[in-house]
């Protein structure tokens, strides 16, 4: 499996890591943990927003909209896996 986003491998179903759905679950590379398309698509996307926010960051420029953004993508997967612990599983 290469190191890059684009070879996420596809996977037989099992238990999201962060949700607890019993779905087809997604390997991110670099991450042991399995995750349903919609954990794993939030998860690629805080990813890219930390190391979007530390270029701008070193850059000196206004990072302001970019941690609006990573906290609101935080609070939704926060309440999706308080969700699934709280119900068992969906």
């Amino acid at each position: 499996m290469g190191g890059d986003l684009q070879s996420v491998a596809q996977d037989a179903i099992g238990t999201c890591s962060m949700c607890g759905r019993d779905t087809e679950f997604f390997e991110l590379p670099g991450r042991p943990e399995q995750y349903c398309l919609a954990c794993s698509a939030d998860f690629a996307t805080a990813a890219v927003l930390r190391t979007e926010i530390d270029a701008a960051t070193l850059a000196g420029q206004n990072a302001e909209g970019l941690v609006t953004e990573y906290a609101e993508l935080s609070r939704q997967m926060l309440t999706r896996a308080q969700s699934a612990d709280a119900l068992g599983s969906w």
